[in-house]
């Protein structure tokens, strides 16, 4: 496909499946169309975020919780914690240390902890356990490398919540500040994980949280769990929030998207452009053009002016933190690219379930980030 890019925003042919129409608008334009029709920020979003509230309070009247709300120090869930908190919610924060934390993040989640007086559950995990599935997915020389953290944050919020009789989970994204990941460029599903790990990985998995379908089910309709994207019904700015974070909860910037982690650091600024040529600023300066917090021309003018930085020193930390040698990181980085269709995964029989799945997401009966980031 000869290099084109969207007339709306700046996602172009290096999403592998991309597609525009006559207009030369790309499909995530008209996804983020369909989801503003879905949330509209208008005289009905306030009402409806009432209502909600309501629901959730009535839902644990007489429980030390009614919320659960993931927490990693970076800004989307820093201010999800302090919403909930606004709005009179009392959330059980819990924390996924996957034992990449830098120190801003835990400096973040320590001030909005204390200034916000909330309880803070810690999962950490086994470092042996989740360095084997990293490096797995590293060798499998797929652009999901991060997926073993994404998974585990995942399963981890339902498992907590249903240990506490929690039914509502709130969820930090935004489709107005982060956009829809092309399914390229990301993937996650149980099925891919354990085929990636049989192939590369040397450590059995015993205590890592991996969410298989039978268990998102029982999540879902035993336990009674809820999803929700809070973020959806507020007008998120993203400089306005960083203002009342940095004055409320003393909070620091850590200098990109998800960078408070130290391997998505690496992973981001360095591994996908590196090898993969996948920038993910796009998509997130795309859904700032989207929701009008940036212009076209300045998010061109960003990815134009340089690639994405990246600082050598994380790089030399994650290899030597991975127990790799320059030789083996560097056969990593050499090795002919793959995706998730090169391995064993739930698509097809998702795809299949395309109608259920968006039926139930319409009635939420499933979270509709399965919506988001299978369907299309």
């Amino acid at each position: 496909m000869n290099y084109k890019i969207c007339s709306t925003c700046i996602l172009d042919t290096t999403v592998n499946d991309i597609w525009f129409d006559e207009t030369g608008e790309c499909k995530y334009c008209k996804i983020h169309r369909e989801m503003d029709k879905k949330f509209p920020l208008d005289h009905t979003t306030e009402p409806r975020l009432q209502k909600l509230v309501e629901k959730i309070k009535n839902k644990s009247k007489n429980k030390p919780f009614d919320c659960v709300v993931g927490v990693s120090g970076g800004r989307d869930s820093t201010y999800t914690l302090l919403t909930a908190v606004r709005l009179g919610l009392r959330p059980l924060a819990v924390h996924f240390d996957n034992g990449w934390n830098t120190e801003i993040s835990v400096r973040n989640i320590e001030n909005a902890i204390n200034k916000l007086n909330v309880t803070l559950h810690t999962v950490v995990a086994d470092w042996e356990e989740f360095k084997d599935l990293q490096l797995s997915f590293l060798k499998a020389s797929v652009p999901d490398a991060d997926v073993p953290t994404d998974f585990a944050i995942y399963s981890v919020l339902y498992h907590v919540a249903a240990q506490e009789g929690i039914p509502y989970i709130l969820n930090g994204h935004s489709f107005r500040t982060e956009g829809t990941s092309p399914i390229s460029w990301t993937y996650m599903d149980s099925r891919y994980l354990r085929a990636v790990h049989k192939k590369f990985g040397s450590v059995k998995i015993r205590s890592f949280p991996l969410m298989t379908v039978t268990g998102l089910l029982y999540y879902l309709f035993a336990k009674r769990i809820k999803e929700v994207r809070l973020m959806e019904l507020i007008d998120y700015n993203k400089r306005a929030v960083d203002k009342v974070l940095q004055e409320e909860l003393s909070w620091e910037y850590y200098g990109g998207h998800h960078h408070e982690n130290t391997f998505t650091k690496f992973f981001q600024s360095y591994y996908l452009p590196k090898k993969f040529n996948i920038d993910k600023r796009k998509t997130e300066l795309s859904a700032l053009i989207r929701s009008g917090q940036i212009t076209r021309e300045e998010a061109l003018a960003i990815i134009g002016k340089n690639d994405y930085e990246y600082d050598q020193r994380v790089i030399d930390y994650t290899i030597s933190k991975l127990g790799l040698t320059q030789e083996e990181f560097e056969k990593i980085m050499a090795a002919g690219n793959q995706s998730h269709d090169d391995y064993p995964t739930l698509l097809t029989l998702i795809r299949l379930a395309k109608l259920p799945i968006r039926l139930a997401t319409k009635f939420k009966i499933l979270p509709h980030i399965l919506y988001l980031k299978y369907a299309n």
